[in-house]
């Protein structure tokens, strides 16, 4: 038998040189306004933010009210065991987290457990997704990243300790009809397959502020290039640049808008693995090809995935800079070597951005499994196949748009995985699943975790799901037909074609307003599109229960903790609720205030639930009270530089209204050095209570696209 002192001694040096068996205080440093950080462990020198190279905006996070840490910090708890991260945050019984991932089914993320790994999405919510971001918003006005670039397992409130706080009350199934098979957890537990990691929280006082702090502390959001707003088609694969220019002819002989054609696989010498290269056969001369577009006012886009072929004169360049494993026989560049980076930088801007390429459709740097690097590949950087696999979509991202960007040429491209710290990124994630509603959510979802998807389209089985797609593309961050496959136009359908092209004019219609709610996006951190339950009178803990009585007496019509996953907010003033093939009607949830029908200034209800019937020709679209719309006339394409319109501003309702309309070149990063313009927009009521609009000038030498001929017009009935 060993004495109590020899016993004690034990103890206190296992406790000095094995602290994986016991757990760590944290820490926790304000690193910025209402963001605290603390490392765990001994956290890896390859992360999520490192790898996306994020730029905080400290003037405009200072901007931001004041905030509390969330909660008790002893109530986080955290140890390393085996050499393994675990983490422990506290959730009160009313909570609800949203986030963990671009998640296709559901927005209420407590109570499911999720691996957040980045894969080719498979149809369940279960971690493995395009974007695993370990962020989660909480009702209560918090979020949490974990900054690991590995495979992180998630207890969203399922796991319940023996010392836990708030425990679930004991039930006899036997007896007890409110016996639950998963009772009630009072915690978030994390599993980082690391011997530690940085841990950032962010603070505020709705949710809403929370993912303020998350966007501009990864750069803000990304402003696109107007014309990365237009309508974009992607091409059939093996188009040549004839048949290319005979497709935008097309468009303009339907008299539809067309900014950007997506160019296809065909456009590589080889594709499948890669060259990189033009094929000369349907590509002649990608010069002229790229600049006759162009001067017709359309850019290109080329697709690409980045796995590089033997035939290619970047392999012998790459060889020794890859992979231990190939993708598809090519051979998988380290791109997180300098030298790596150089050689496609080189590469790419010879072949592409000087012959007048627009950006980029980056593809396959997901998954699946059977198809991409194994998690036993090696790379030369040293860093494993899981680490490369959770930060490969980011630094693909973070490569090439750093090359416009050193041209002072914003760009504007799609992306297969992303993760977080990628607000700043110029891309839009897209998939091959093809879940209409469940798209919607996805677009719910992106809101909270700082990426921007698209519900593309690309075929349909009739006209009216046709129809309905499209109109829910065009309110979205990329208005765009993938017609890569089956050669699909817009005006397939012939029977829709006019309800098509109106939807499409209308997008176009509203760039002045989308645009100004990007600009939001980069200043102050608000995402362009808006889950509800991020929106001021809507958000989780603000809802009562149907058959309870407000303040005033009234009865509230709408349900607590519904999960919203099927309306969005885009920007301040315009609720989307989109239809689906087969619907002749649909619910919408109005947050508070008074709402009124976009199209006819009808007031609809506040603060209920209401039941719309538009017809196929329209998606429903609401507009609060004082809710003030800039637009313009209908035009085929983003203004040109220089180029001046006019502006139409709408006013919905009855109340007086603020609108501040923003405006820069439209194509360069020069508003990051102040060029742009911010234009005051009032609608008041006179003296007789008439309501009048008055708008300001824009300052002196400062960009501004719009002329100064205004069309009112106040939509209230």
């Amino acid at each position: 038998m060993i004495s109590k002192f020899h016993f004690i001694v034990i103890c206190a040096l296992l406790a000095v040189y094995c602290p994986h068996l016991k757990g760590q205080e944290l820490k926790w440093t304000e690193i910025e306004n209402g963001i605290w950080k603390a490392s765990v462990g001994e956290p890896e020198d390859i992360s999520l933010l490192q790898a996306a190279d994020i730029r905080p905006k400290v003037k405009a996070l200072n901007k931001l009210p004041t905030a509390d840490f969330p909660f008790p910090e002893d109530r986080i708890k955290t140890k390393i065991v085996d050499g393994k991260t675990y983490l422990q945050f506290p959730l009160t019984r009313e909570e609800q987290i949203y986030g963990l991932g671009l998640n296709f089914k559901t927005v209420h993320q407590r109570g499911r457990i999720m691996q957040l790994h980045v894969d080719h999405y498979g149809g369940r919510d279960d971690g493995r997704t395009h974007a695993p971001v370990p962020f989660y918003v909480s009702s209560r006005g918090y979020g949490v990243l974990i900054d690991a670039a590995r495979y992180i397992t998630v207890y969203a409130g399922t796991g319940i300790r023996v010392d836990a706080d708030d425990k679930p009350v004991l039930r006899d199934r036997n007896t007890d009809p409110q016996w639950q098979a998963q009772p009630y957890s009072d915690a978030v537990e994390i599993l980082v397959p690391a011997k530690g990691t940085d841990v950032y929280i962010y603070g505020g006082s709705t949710p809403m502020e929370a993912v303020q702090r998350y966007n501009l502390y990864n750069g803000g959001g990304y402003i696109p290039p107007k014309w990365g707003l237009g309508f974009t088609q992607r091409v059939p694969t093996l188009y040549s640049q004839e048949d290319i220019a005979q497709e935008a002819q097309e468009f303009e002989d339907h008299d539809f808008p067309l900014d950007f054609i997506g160019v296809e696989p065909g456009w590589h010498s080889m594709a499948y693995p890669c060259t990189f290269e033009w094929d000369r056969t349907r590509f002649p001369d990608p010069k002229k090809f790229n600049n006759e577009l162009l001067e017709d006012g359309i850019r290109t886009n080329l697709w690409l995935n980045p796995y590089v072929s033997p035939i290619g004169s970047l392999y012998p360049k790459l060889n020794g800079l890859s992979a231990s494993h190939t993708v598809w026989n090519g051979i998988v560049p380290d791109l997180m070597l300098p030298e790596t980076r150089d050689i496609f930088k080189e590469h790419f801007v010879q072949n592409h951005l000087d012959l007048g390429v627009s950006g980029y459709k980056i593809d396959e740097v997901d998954g699946f499994d059977f198809w991409i690097w194994p998690d036993v590949a090696t790379f030369p950087s040293g860093y494993s196949g899981e680490q490369m696999r959770q930060v490969y979509g980011l630094l693909i991202q973070d490569m090439t748009a750093k090359w416009f960007k050193e041209r002072n040429q914003r760009t504007y491209g799609l992306v297969r995985a992303s993760n977080a710290g990628a607000s700043a990124m110029p891309y839009v994630i897209y998939n091959d699943y093809y879940s209409h509603k469940d798209f919607i959510t996805a677009l719910v979802n992106s809101s909270f975790i700082g990426v921007l998807w698209t519900p593309e389209v690309r075929a349909s089985k009739t006209a009216e799901e046709w129809l309905r797609r499209m109109q829910s593309v065009c309110f979205s961050p990329m208005a765009m037909l993938n017609a890569w496959a089956d050669g699909t136009k817009p005006w397939s359908f012939p029977e829709v074609e006019a309800a098509v092209r109106d939807v499409a004019n209308l997008r176009m219609q509203l760039l002045p307003y989308i645009y100004t709610t990007f600009s939001q996006y980069h200043f102050e951190g608000l995402p362009p599109f808006r889950a509800m339950n991020l929106v001021e009178g809507f958000s989780y803990d603000q809802q009562v229960a149907e058959g309870e009585l407000d303040s005033t007496g009234n009865p509230y019509k709408v349900a607590i903790k519904s999960e919203i996953k099927d309306q969005y907010m885009m920007g301040d003033n315009i609720l989307v609720a989109p239809m689906f093939e087969g619907e002749k009607e649909r619910k919408v949830i109005l947050p508070k205030g008074k709402w009124f029908d976009f199209y006819d200034g009808k007031f609809v209800g506040e603060n209920e639930v209401i039941t719309v019937a538009p017809g196929l020709e329209k998606i429903p679209l609401f507009v609060r009270d004082g809710g003030i719309i800039p637009m313009r006339p209908v035009q085929r394409q983003a203004p040109k530089l220089g180029e001046k319109v006019d502006l139409i501003i709408r006013h919905y309702g009855t109340r007086e209204g603020e609108y501040t309309l923003y405006d820069d070149d439209g194509l360069s990063f020069d508003f990051e050095e102040g060029q742009f313009s911010n234009v005051e927009i009032q609608v008041k009521k006179d003296r007789k209570g008439k309501l009048v609009g008055t708008i300001g000038s824009p300052e002196k030498g400062k960009p501004y696209s719009y002329n100064k001929k205004v069309t009112w017009e106040f939509k209230t009935k």
